[in-house]
């Protein structure tokens, strides 16, 4: 049932309740930080509008309001509300759900059928929503913390808009923050820095920052005001939002290489901090920093794999804490070194050439003949040892005849590529020179 339709209760009784509880928003129009999907112009609202409401996935961070919004939505366009949890639930659960929505269709009532945690249905079970989806019996609103791409099957997908829930920017949980003190009749006993402290613990959840508000009435005394350091030691500080094996875990090592990438080594020491403080693995995090150098400055800096691989085998042997200094020394190494992709992108096409080229026999002149019958056909036959030649180069042919000379491997001119590039380009005028 939507709280738009909630039973008046009895003052002890809602007081009783949590403040996150008590503070749900009655209408969409109420819904903070979520402007693009409920606001005026918002998708939701214009389907509501419109009259005609589809099956959707709801994608975001915990506490951003979508359970609540999945609540509103059933109570403003006019539809049953079912809610069950893939946590809880199985497929008997299911087919009485549905059971349900079709009875409830047959005497004109449309059902909205809310499923939290839809991710953790395994494909059969998500499967099994398909056939209700089609045929009108429940319009499915399912709700997930994981990338959907990734858990949900294509076919459920196809049949869903994705609509995404972003975390609550700071002015959003500061609307928050004033709503409880007016509730409360009363302002939180925290100073500026102990107020944007506690917004900054939230992390762009709106539950999390109501609970947070919660404790710090209950702990405060008469007329005692907190600064940021007792609302740390009275909250004890909420866990980071992160979760090693899911999207928190790929977003924060997306964060930490793109910065490496962009040479900027105060957002990457930020990162892999924020990774260290979630309880990331730093051999992980150490894996790919050498990951990182070889693929985003290989031989610009011939170096930066020497060092991600010694802060690799520094931490193992230090352990924590003192060993994530070796993995910071890196992190700031490669951050600062100059970047080249060349080799990870020589490699790539080098591999694609391979499989497309791959039944092609190296040319004669460079196999080994080990034996009579071999020399008498032709192996190694006009080979030229290099260390006998001019320059120690010979300019000879390597790649397979039929497929001809090939370049894969182009240095830009950074950091020691630069000295690789004038290597190559020498070469290659003695190969143009003794092949002309």
């Amino acid at each position: 049932m939507s709280d738009l339709f909630s039973p008046i209760e009895p003052p002890e009784m809602a007081s009783a309740r949590p403040l996150a509880d008590r503070l749900r928003p009655r209408t969409l129009a109420e819904v903070t930080g979520q402007e693009h999907l409920t606001g005026e112009d918002g998708a939701l609202t214009r389907m509501i509008a419109s009259g005609s409401l589809g099956s959707m996935i709801f994608w975001g961070p915990p506490g951003t309001g979508k359970t609540t919004v999945a609540r509103l939505l059933s109570g403003e366009a006019g539809l049953a509300f079912e809610q069950i949890s893939a946590i809880f639930s199985g497929v008997a659960d299911l087919k009485k759900v549905f059971d349900s929505a079709r009875a409830r269709r047959m005497s004109g009532r449309q059902t909205l059928l809310f499923v939290d945690e839809i991710h953790r249905f395994n494909r059969a079970q998500q499967d099994s929503f398909l056939p209700v989806m089609e045929d009108g019996t429940v319009i499915l609103v399912g709700a997930t913390t994981e990338n959907p791409s990734f858990e949900l099957n294509a076919a459920l997908l196809s049949r869903a808009r994705v609509l995404t829930f972003k975390p609550l920017d700071e002015a959003s949980l500061e609307e928050l923050l004033r709503r409880a003190e007016q509730a409360e009749s009363k302002s939180l006993p925290l100073n500026e820095d102990a107020r944007a402290s506690l917004l900054r613990m939230a992390d762009g959840d709106g539950r999390a920052a109501l609970t947070l508000a919660e404790e710090v009435w209950r702990a405060a005394r008469r007329d005692e005001i907190f600064d940021a350091n007792a609302l740390q030691n009275i909250v004890q500080r909420r866990a980071p939002v992160y979760d090693k094996g899911q999207d928190g875990h790929y977003n924060l090592i997306s964060a930490l290489h793109k910065s490496v990438r962009g040479s900027d080594p105060d957002a990457a020491l930020y990162y892999l901090c924020r990774m260290f403080d979630a309880g990331e693995d730093p051999l992980y995090i150490g894996r790919r920093l050498v990951r990182m150098a070889v693929e985003d400055i290989g031989l610009a800096d011939p170096q930066a794999l020497v060092i991600c691989n010694a802060a690799k085998d520094a931490y193992d042997y230090l352990g924590s804490p003192e060993g994530e200094l070796a993995l910071a020394e890196a992190c700031v190494y490669v951050a600062t070194a100059p970047k080249s992709n060349a080799v990870y992108t020589a490699y790539k096409s080098a591999m694609r050439a391979a499989k497309e080229n791959g039944s092609l026999l190296p040319p004669k002149h460079i196999l080994n003949a080990p034996t009579k019958l071999m020399k008498g056909e032709g192996y190694g036959e006009g080979y030229r040892y290099d260390h006998d030649e001019p320059d120690a180069f010979s300019g000879q042919d390597y790649f397979p005849e039929k497929m001809g000379r090939k370049t894969f491997y182009d240095p830009p001119e950074r950091g020691f590529e630069r000295e690789l590039r004038k290597r190559l380009e020498w070469w290659a005028k003695l190969r143009r020179e003794r092949n002309s």
